[in-house]
């Protein structure tokens, strides 16, 4: 990580973007620039709680991605800076996978998700980035739904025909459908669509959008949906069904899930997503820390990045982020009841043999919004109004391959690399 001199007597700038100053004749520090921990309380809590037992001095600024990419660019541009350790979402980091270096070393020792740093090599044979801290979207079931699971299943490893019979055994030995979905107009249906069923059933997220595997996950959302209860078009946080046992079963962002998790710890359990036959999908909200070839002192910044790996820093990052580790952890008995059950899901889901991480759309711009929406639109149609499957995707299909093409956008994990646009076949 580099080293950078700062006169005791100079300030740091507070303008967001604005550049640390080399000066000379003072102890060394190491500055990490990030787009993470960005408001005034995390960045505060990372400087006093998290980084104070690093074993080279530290300093932590957090900037937007607009000003963090400006001052981290130019830097590059004159092969020279201050910057010693980039921290920043797996997006971010894609932008200038040339321009970090071999980082394996700061790793060594830290039991990190396989998948995670399989990102991390960002489609090539050297660890640009490693893995720093994460967030997901889970399952959480009520204890009573248990009992219904179908023979032989296990909750911690669960395929999608297993989700299914367990919908079904639910509804039919209850009176009711009790396994609910955040399909509500502010409901995170589109990131299940695009990290969970399409890397499970296509091992992609848009080239395969029409295949023969996203005509099968389709089928199977079909399924499931009729032992869905049907005001989960209303659910847009499934913390609340299922407090009031509206649902037994869930899938929701762990966030929104953490007030059933803390109201009745007792009452719940949260386990991985299920897989489908290209592996277990999950959308992970990945940060990662990488060194710029422009370091001043690459060994000091892989001290730095190996401190922040350590279990004791990671649960420190997941205090001061809500963010949680990407290294094998403990969770304390002391932390809310939601960190601890939702962390062991999380750490599962990750680690599963069979992962098979589908990433945040990367490079869309303003057109997010519209790609969030070919999903919902299929979804609508196929699911709910029960229109042919094939012949909504095929139609979709077109819409989101404008919208990639406008964007100019390459593909993400799943979908292999591409030259331009991400194709869809």
């Amino acid at each position: 990580m580099a080293f950078f001199k700062v006169k005791s007597q100079l300030a740091m700038m507070a303008v967001a973007g604005s550049f640390m100053v080399p000066a000379t004749g003072q102890a060394q520090s190491v500055l990490i620039w990030s787009t993470q921990a960005s408001p005034a309380k995390e960045t505060q809590a990372m400087r006093d709680e998290v980084l104070k037992g690093s074993p080279v001095a530290v300093e932590f600024l957090s900037n937007q991605e607009g000003p963090f990419l400006t001052r981290l660019n130019a830097e590059l541009q004159a092969g020279k800076g201050a910057i010693g350790v980039i921290g920043a979402l797996h997006g971010q980091l894609t932008s200038n996978a040339d321009s970090w270096v071999d980082i394996s070393g700061a790793a060594k020792g830290a039991n990190l998700s396989p998948a995670f740093m399989k990102l991390g090599k960002l489609n090539g044979d050297t660890q640009r980035y490693v893995p720093w801290m994460q967030a997901t979207y889970i399952m959480a079931a009520n204890k009573k739904a248990l009992p219904y699971l179908p023979s032989g299943a296990d909750i911690n490893k669960l395929s999608y025909d297993q989700l299914v019979a367990w919908a079904k055994n639910m509804a039919e030995k209850t009176g009711g459908p009790k396994f609910g979905f955040p399909a509500g107009p502010q409901g995170l249906k589109h990131r299940f669509f695009q990290g969970y069923l399409y890397p499970s059933y296509a091992d992609s997220s848009v080239t395969e959008f029409r295949s023969a595997g996203a005509v099968k996950g389709w089928e199977m959302m079909k399924e499931l949906w009729k032992y869905t209860n049907p005001a989960s078009t209303t659910y847009n946080f499934m913390q609340e069904p299922l407090l009031a046992e509206q649902v037994w079963v869930a899938f929701d962002h762990t966030a929104r899930l953490a007030d059933a998790f803390n109201g009745k710890p007792n009452d719940f359990v949260a386990f991985p997503a299920p897989a489908g036959p290209t592996g277990r999908g999950f959308m992970p909200v990945l940060a990662g820390l990488a060194i710029p070839k422009t370091a001043p002192d690459r060994a000091a910044a892989e001290k730095v990045v190996a401190y922040l790996l350590q279990p004791s820093v990671q649960l420190a990052t997941l205090k001061a982020t809500n963010f949680f580790p990407t290294a094998d952890v403990a969770i304390p008995k002391d932390f809310p009841p939601s960190v601890a059950i939702s962390a062991a899901a999380v750490k599962m889901q990750a680690g599963s043999a069979d992962a098979n991480p589908g990433l945040l759309p990367v490079g869309l711009g303003a057109l997010g919004g519209k790609f969030n929406q070919v999903y919902v639109d299929s979804f609508e149609r196929i699911v709910l109004a029960g229109q042919p499957i094939k012949a909504v995707l095929d139609e979709q299909a077109g819409a989101l391959r404008a919208i990639m093409q406008e964007a100019k956008a390459p593909c993400w994990e799943p979908d292999r690399p591409s030259n331009g646009a991400c194709p869809v076949k």
